[in-house]
C-alpha cells in the first residue's frame, strides 16, 4: 500500500539573524509558494515563445510582462477570495487571520479564474487593447501552471481523494489510515499536462477569436468534473451540497456551457 510521504510543507528553512538590536526571523519558503513562482516562470517562457511565433504586430514583446503582473493580481486576489466564499466562509469568519496565509495552501481555481479575467479587462481597458484576443493568448500559457500547483497540494498532502481500493491507491496520514485516490495527482495530469497538450497544439495554427478560450473552458471544466467524483466531496457553500454534486462540479458546469457556446460562435466567426 502507498502511503502519502508527509513532505515537509517548508523548502527552505532559514534561520534566525540578528541585525542590530533586531532579531528576524526564523521563517521559511514553502513549496506551495515556489510551485506558484514555477507556474509564473513558466507563464513568462511559453508567452515570449508563443508572442514570437504569433508576430502579432500591434503588441509589444513587453506585453507578456505586464499580463503576468495584472494576472498574478488576479489569481492571488482571486483564488483566496474565491476559497473564502466558496468553499470554506464559516472556518473563515472564525480565523479571518488566516485569509491572509496563502503559504498554507487553500486557493480556489475558479475564484483565481473570475480575478485574472477581471484583471485583463483593466488591462486591455488601459491599454486599448480587446479583451477576448488576450483570453485566447493567455489560455494555453495556463495549464501547466495549474499542474505545478497540484503538485504544491500533493506535497502538502491536501485535497485528498475519496476511499478506494485501486492498486495505486495512498493513504494520506493527515486525513486517516484508509487508501484513497491521489487525487491531486490525477489534477495534475489531466488540468496541467493533458490540457496543456490539447491548447498548445490547437492554438499553433490561428483560430478564430475566442475559439481558442472557449476549448480552455471545456477542457479544463470537463477534467475538473470528471477527477472531482475521486476527490474527498466539499461542504459546498453554507456546508450545502445539491443532488451529490460537489462545489467544485457546480463551478465547472458554467463553464463547460459556456466554453460549449463560445466554441461553436467562434467557428461561425461571429466574434470577429
Amino acid at each position: 500500500m502507498l502511503v502519502h510521504p508527509q513532505f515537509d510543507p517548508i523548502a527552505i528553512h532559514i534561520p534566525a539573524f540578528t541585525i542590530g538590536d533586531y532579531t528576524i526571523g526564523p521563517f521559511g519558503i514553502h513549496w506551495y509558494g515556489l510551485m506558484y513562482v514555477l507556474g509564473f516562470a513558466l507563464f513568462l517562457w511559453l508567452g515570449k515563445r508563443r508572442l514570437r511565433a504569433m508576430n502579432h504586430p500591434d503588441w509589444p514583446p513587453e506585453i507578456v510582462d505586464d499580463l503576468l503582473f495584472y494576472g498574478v493580481i488576479g489569481v492571488i486576489l482571486g483564488g483566496r477570495l474565491g476559497q473564502v466564499l466558496f468553499y470554506m466562509p464559516a472556518y473563515y469568519v472564525d480565523h479571518p487571520l488566516e485569509i491572509l496565509q496563502v503559504w498554507k495552501g487553500g486557493m480556489s481555481f475558479h475564484g483565481g479564474f473570475i480575478g485574472v479575467m477581471l484583471a485583463m479587462v483593466l488591462y486591455a481597458r488601459s491599454r486599448k487593447l480587446r479583451w477576448l484576443p488576450l483570453m485566447d493568448f493567455i489560455a494555453p500559457l495556463v495549464p501547466l501552471g495549474l499542474g505545478a500547483g497540484r503538485i504544491g497540494n500533493f506535497i502538502n498532502g491536501e485535497l485528498w481523494g475519496r476511499p478506494t481500493d485501486v492498486p495505486w491507491a495512498m493513504i494520506f496520514p493527515r486525513a486517516d489510515q484508509l487508501p484513497r485516490h491521489p487525487s491531486p495527482l490525477y489534477e495534475f495530469a489531466l488540468e496541467g499536462l493533458v490540457l496543456f497538450l490539447i491548447l498548445w497544439i490547437y492554438s499553433a495554427k490561428p483560430r478564430p477569436t475566442g475559439a481558442v478560450s472557449g476549448l480552455f473552458l471545456i477542457g479544463y471544466g470537463s477534467f475538473r468534473f470528471l477527477v472531482e467524483f475521486t476527490r474527498s466531496p466539499d461542504e459546498g457553500i453554507f456546508g450545502l451540497m445539491t443532488w451529490g454534486i460537489s462545489m467544485g462540479q457546480w463551478l465547472s458546469l458554467p463553464m463547460i456551457v459556456i466554453g460549449i457556446w463560445m466554441l461553436q460562435r467562434a467557428l461561425r466567426r461571429k466574434f470577429d
